[in-house]
């Protein structure tokens, strides 16, 4: 398989280090991803959510490994940093499907990957079976560099009557998803620092999804985190002012709410500095 190559992928998988996590936004779209680059990102990570709205569809709506791989080849020609994909639960269940989208979006450009292990939106795929996904991941990699974050959402399906019970189901989960191959444990839904902590001590780095409420990224350095991604929360404050700006003008006919939005002129140059420098990315 062919994909980035060995320098991008082994730069996304430096920036994971406990005591210093790198913040990690989410694009959904070429504009976004350029837009968090130019303030300074160290890599791009994509939103299922956002990637879906913006294409008219719900988050969940089976989205598919082509639709994701396409996006993905757009974002990592037009940035220069490393690109990971939110996969969701690999669109399909077998672990062929699962690996044969993770094919799809490294030829794309992608170094890395979050492979979900919730199978609807009310239970999960058993520990054994999330397990032999990822090692189906793994083994698709092929000697690749790709960074598997392995997304447990056993805090999100309210499975567990109480926080330490979920942490025990989690850190479970993450023996098992580490000796598939999986590089870290995400825990999408996870708030409370001790029991973040805890999962930091397991058997895999973990990482994190903060956003409005959440703990400041230096409380979630000393709870041991290694990466912090926003997951939708950019997507939804941008979908947010488009609908106060919208109101504000039907409403009281002014425009305060488009104020310190991002400089024409600074798209447009910026949007074509990567189309000269990146073009579009060849199907691989």
């Amino acid at each position: 398989m062919t994909g980035p190559g060995l320098a991008p992928g082994r730069a996304f998988a430096a920036l994971h280090r406990r005591g210093e996590p790198f913040v990690l936004p989410n694009a959904w779209d070429v504009a976004s991803a350029v837009a968090i680059a130019s303030a300074g990102a160290q890599a791009i990570a994509t939103t299922s959510a956002g990637v879906a709205w913006s294409l008219g569809v719900p988050d969940g709506a089976d989205f598919g490994a082509d639709r994701a791989a396409a996006v993905i080849r757009r974002i990592a020609a037009a940035v220069t940093v490393p690109v990971s994909a939110d996969i969701e639960a690999g669109y399909g269940e077998s672990p062929g499907t699962v690996a044969a989208t993770l094919t799809a979006v490294v030829r794309a450009g992608a170094v890395g990957v979050n492979i979900e292990d919730q199978r609807d939106q009310s239970s999960l795929f058993e520990p054994g079976e999330q397990a032999e996904r990822l090692a189906a991941a793994r083994a698709a990699a092929a000697g690749i560099p790709v960074w598997i974050n392995a997304r447990t959402d056993v805090f999100l399906c309210g499975a567990y009557s109480s926080t330490s019970a979920g942490v025990a189901a989690a850190l479970r989960r993450a023996a098992q998803y580490a000796g598939a191959g999986a590089d870290s444990l995400f825990v999408p839904g996870l708030t409370d620092l001790a029991a973040i902590a805890e999962l930091a001590a397991g058997p895999l780095p973990v990482t994190v999804m903060a956003g409005p409420g959440a703990a400041t990224v230096a409380e979630l350095t000393t709870a041991g985190v290694v990466r912090i991604s926003l997951g939708s929360a950019v997507a939804q404050a941008a979908y947010g002012l488009a609908a106060r700006a919208a109101t504000e003008l039907f409403t009281t006919g002014t425009y305060d709410s488009s104020t310190n939005g991002f400089r024409y002129t600074s798209m447009n140059n910026a949007l074509q500095t990567a189309t000269v420098t990146g073009k579009e990315a060849p199907a691989r």
